[in-house]
């Protein structure tokens, strides 16, 4: 091949690198969030007594969430569910159910995009979502900081992670937590430039050390989305308590309403 061949081989590869890391940044957040976007059914419908209830975030967004009463009345714990990147509140519902039977309040948010609701998932839309179901509670409901708990559910770990830090609950947990994005999304796109192309950072590890409350890491130790390790680095981060559960995969039913994961949400 001729020195000059070989510099336009050299340059239409090149061409067409570029041309691929532009579609992937164009498209990233179609591979981050995976929103079941379809309407619900009613909250009662699925959980008994459990009400919808309407959030309205700072930049004009009107998102639906579910609010969940505990099974006996008493002083109870208020759970602020924050969701992972897939999926609907619907699919949350048996935690919600299995936390309310344990005398615990639960609000299930559905971000923007997701379960019906108008927008589309970025980070700092979400950031915006959360801040909404956190003034419902303190402002409309009335819920003090003490009785809030905040509950991440893998990237939704770092959405509450941002919350607490300005607005300190009495506990955090945290499922399956990464240590920020682009660590996770290196572990399943490793021949990207992950951290150069990504929009949306979620640096969990670097924001945990500024919470205040008692923070929990639950980690299942065969996580295939999530390296056990990031959680078990999070929970460093934060010198958090950590449970880990043996065998359980980021999927599995134990890591959604399994005892020891409800164990750590009510005794935190």
């Amino acid at each position: 091949m001729t020195r000059a061949r070989l510099v336009r081989v050299l340059i239409a590869t090149a061409a067409v690198i570029v041309v691929l890391l532009w579609l992937v940044w164009l498209v990233q957040r179609s591979l981050i969030y995976l929103p079941d976007s379809d309407p619900v059914t009613p909250a009662g419908d699925v959980l008994p007594g459990a009400a919808d209830v309407r959030l309205r975030t700072s930049d004009g967004l009107e998102l639906g969430a579910w609010l969940v009463p505990p099974a006996q009345p008493g002083p109870y714990a208020v759970v602020l569910v924050a969701p992972g990147n897939a999926g609907n509140r619907a699919d949350r519902a048996p935690l919600a159910a299995a936390l309310a039977a344990r005398g615990m309040a639960v609000l299930l948010v559905d971000y923007r995009g997701y379960g019906g609701n108008p927008g589309s998932p970025s980070e700092d839309g979400l950031a915006l979502d959360i801040r909404a179901a956190h003034r419902f509670l303190t402002d409309d409901l009335g819920v003090p900081p003490a009785q809030l708990i905040y509950y991440g559910e893998s990237l939704g770990s770092a959405v509450v992670t941002d919350l607490a830090a300005e607005h300190p609950p009495a506990a955090l947990i945290l499922r399956s937590p990464f240590t920020d994005l682009a660590a996770a999304g290196h572990e399943h796109y490793p021949f990207l430039p992950v951290r150069l192309l990504l929009r949306d950072r979620f640096p969990l590890a670097e924001t945990l050390p500024r919470v205040t409350a008692p923070v929990t890491v639950v980690l299942g130790t065969a996580d295939s989305v999530i390296p056990p390790e990031q959680s078990r680095e999070v929970a460093r981060a934060g010198r958090a308590r950590l449970v880990e559960i043996p065998g359980a995969d980021h999927n599995d039913r134990v890591l959604l309403d399994g005892p020891a994961l409800l164990d750590a949400i009510t005794r935190p």
